[in-house]
């Protein structure tokens, strides 16, 4: 079952790129850079990663993106996260910057850009692995901050397909972004947003019906609003789910007490993705593996929720299909290996 769970073709929703930073890409980068790190070895790095909630983790991830520089230091990160898709088989991934991160440091968006997508691009030609690029805006900042980066970042606007809205989530609800995803909106992009990781319900209610998205980054603690849950179902709303970072930030106590099994037993479109894969203890794969060894997750779940990652993927009707009939061959073909 392991096996067949990671050669399984899979789709990644949920990925910043930030958080794929691993302790020994950082020491790197900063020993490249000339960067003082207040951590001494990589094993001191992973001993910081004990988060008792979000801000913990948001801490150490926003220190360790200090680092990034340049643009060939954004294109090895994106580099170093393609090969782990490559070595786990996910065959499309649509991961999210955090460009206020980068600019606050004195870091140009463009640096940004060119350097990720550069490495998205080859991933695409050496790796055979699709992407789309989704820029976040970082909640616990104002709404004119968000403004400015989309500003900065229209000169490249075909570089990315959607805007997003991530960091802390607590005290920031999405009705503050209204109007810069409004402006998103009106420029062709698509939208996503954090909303019921920490926060309630009430803030899926919201990246909803202001922001408008197309799909609801978390979102299982809509699960405590039967409402909310039915309309999700009606909608087939997406929800990119991340279950190893929900128990690391302690959503859920243990991953065996995880609702999203539930959930896609009533019918909710939910997907399985790494959140922060370098802090939280492993990437999609593992994310699989942990769901069937502690939540018992079988085959036909599997391939019914890696399909609902493709189904939701920003992709034209035709790469859709295409990337769908790999995993309709792949179980149909699977030997055990």
């Amino acid at each position: 079952m392991e096996h067949f769970l990671s050669s399984m073709p899979k789709a990644e929703l949920h990925m910043h790129l930030e958080g794929s930073l691993e302790p020994e890409l950082m020491f790197a980068l900063a020993n490249r850079n000339g960067i003082e790190l207040p951590w001494d070895t990589v094993d001191q790095v992973r001993a910081a990663y004990d988060f008792g909630n979000l801000q913990d983790f948001l801490d150490i991830y926003y220190q360790g993106a200090g680092v990034l520089q340049t643009e060939q230091d954004f294109y090895d990160l994106t580099w170093a996260y393609l090969k782990q898709c490559e070595t786990q088989n996910v065959i499309h991934t649509e991961p999210f910057f955090d460009p206020q991160t980068h600019t606050a440091r004195g870091i140009d968006i463009g640096v940004q850009i060119r350097g990720i997508t550069g490495a998205l691009q080859h991933g695409r030609e050496q790796l055979g692995i699709s992407s789309r690029l989704i820029l976040s805006f970082l909640r616990h900042l104002s709404e004119e901050e968000a403004f400015t980066t989309l500003e900065q970042a229209l000169p490249y606007r075909d570089s990315f397909v959607a805007v997003g809205l991530d960091s802390s989530e607590a005290g920031h609800p999405p009705a503050k972004f209204q109007r810069v995803f409004e402006k998103a909106l009106a420029e062709g992009f698509l939208t996503v947003a954090h909303a019921g990781e920490e926060g309630p319900p009430e803030y899926v209610y919201q990246a909803l019906d202001l922001l408008r998205v197309s799909r609801i980054d978390h979102g299982v603690r809509a699960a405590e609003d039967p409402a909310l849950i039915e309309r999700l179902i009606a909608e087939q709303m997406p929800l990119t789910v991340c279950p190893l970072s929900n128990v690391r930030l302690r959503v859920f106590p243990s991953l065996d007490q995880h609702n999203i099994l539930e959930m896609l037993a009533r019918g909710v479109k939910v997907t399985v993705n790494s959140d922060d894969p370098a802090y939280f203890g492993g990437y999609i794969a593992e994310n699989f593996v942990e769901m069937h060894r502690q939540l018992g997750l079988n085959r036909d779940q599997a391939v019914a929720l890696s399909r609902n990652a493709f189904e939701s993927a920003f992709v034209s009707d035709g790469e859709k299909a295409a990337l769908i009939k790999r995993l309709d061959d792949f179980v149909a073909n699977y030997d055990g290996g």
